[in-house]
Order: structure tokens, then C-alpha cells, then sequence
């Protein structure tokens, strides 16, 4: 394979029912995953729904049934509505809070270097990161960028998957291309001074 190695893209989903569905192993779960989403961006994108609005009034629906279900029930000795108890235990509070911390120190290391240390390298790169984020928004809208993640989701694995020895090929050869331009990019960006602060004097 020269410099990329042959790998399991099932393992690599992690397997189970996740790469199940995303390899169309079980055609039932992918062909719903691609009918549900193409609804939802159908009805909120092309009928012009507001999907805030659906939202509060799906709840409001909700509430009122159950409130009705549950008034029903003491009146009538039937069972109250099957609501398990929901509780969040503080072991996935604690790995979802780690796991931002994380992310949140990292965004804080790059102000750091920009604000403080006046890394001019960093601020470019985040510049045309933020620049790039904002060129795709401006095509696309929040829902319309999620349902193109979903069908993109369904159909690049099972390509690569199927077609993985050609498209490794390929991959060799824009690797190699870009490693180039990536080396020429990086020498214009070292030039780049990364502090503006100038040492203090030791007397």
C-alpha cells in the first residue's frame, strides 16, 4: 500500500450498528436514516416550516396529552402515562464536562497565543479557518449543512468501502501533492514572526 496502510473501514466505524447502517449491511436502517432526514429537510427547508415553531407546538401537544392521560388515569383507575424516570447520572456529566474541558482549554491556548503572546502564524490560520467556516454557511444553511453530513455519512464509506483499492490509489497520489504544497506553505509561515513581544532586558 506504500504510505497507506489497508484498513477495515467496518472497524473503523467502531462497528455494531452504526457501521451497519452507514455500509448499508442492514438496508433497513441506512433507507430509513435516508428517508427521515430527506422528509425533515423537505418539510422545514422547501415547505418553509419554522422548525422552532414545530418544535414548541410538538411539545405543547405532548404535554397537553399527557396531562389529560395522567388526570384520566386517577379518574378511571387506569395506568398512569409510561414515563420512565429521567435522570442524568453524574458519571456522563463528568465525561461530557472533561470532554469540553478539553476543547475549551485548547480554544483558550490558541487566544492565548494570539492575544498575549501576539502569534501573527496562529492568527492567520485561525483567520482563514474562521474565513472558510463563514464562505459555507453563506452557501448553505444549518439544516441543509446536517442533511448533506447525513448523505455524505451514507455514501463515503460504502464508496470507500467498495471501492477501496482504487481510491487509495488516488489518495497516494494527492497525498503526495499536497504534502508538497504543504511544505512550501509551511516555509512561507515560518517566516511569519511568531511573538511580537520583544525580551525584556536582564541589568
Amino acid at each position: 500500500m506504500g504510505e497507506f496502510d489497508r484498513i477495515s473501514v467496518y472497524d473503523a466505524l467502531g462497528g455494531g450498528a452504526v457501521a451497519d447502517t452507514l455500509l448499508w449491511k442492514k438496508c433497513y436502517g441506512g433507507v430509513m436514516l435516508l428517508i427521515g432526514s430527506t422528509f425533515i429537510w423537505i418539510f422545514f427547508e422547501r415547505a418553509g416550516y419554522n422548525f422552532l415553531s414545530f418544535v414548541a407546538n410538538t411539545l405543547l401537544l405532548l404535554v397537553v396529552i399527557l396531562f389529560f392521560w395522567a388526570k384520566s388515569a386517577s379518574l378511571l383507575n387506569r395506568p398512569l402515562p409510561p414515563i420512565p424516570d429521567m435522570d442524568i447520572s453524574e458519571e456522563s456529566v463528568l465525561v461530557v464536562a472533561d470532554e469540553m474541558r478539553v476543547w475549551v482549554n485548547r480554544a483558550l491556548a490558541t487566544m492565548h497565543e494570539i492575544a498575549v503572546d501576539g502569534n501573527l502564524r496562529t492568527l492567520v490560520l485561525v483567520g482563514f479557518g474562521l474565513w472558510l467556516i463563514s464562505l459555507i454557511g453563506s452557501l448553505f444553511n444549518f439544516l441543509t449543512l446536517i442533511y448533506i453530513g447525513v448523505l455524505l455519512s451514507l455514501s463515503v464509506p460504502f464508496l470507500y468501502d467498495t471501492f477501496q483499492p482504487q481510491i487509495d490509489e488516488k489518495l497516494i497520489v494527492v497525498h503526495k501533492k499536497m504534502s508538497t504544497v504543504f511544505k512550501k506553505v509551511d516555509l512561507i509561515l515560518q517566516k511569519i514572526p511568531t511573538s511580537q513581544k520583544k525580551p525584556k532586558k536582564v541589568e
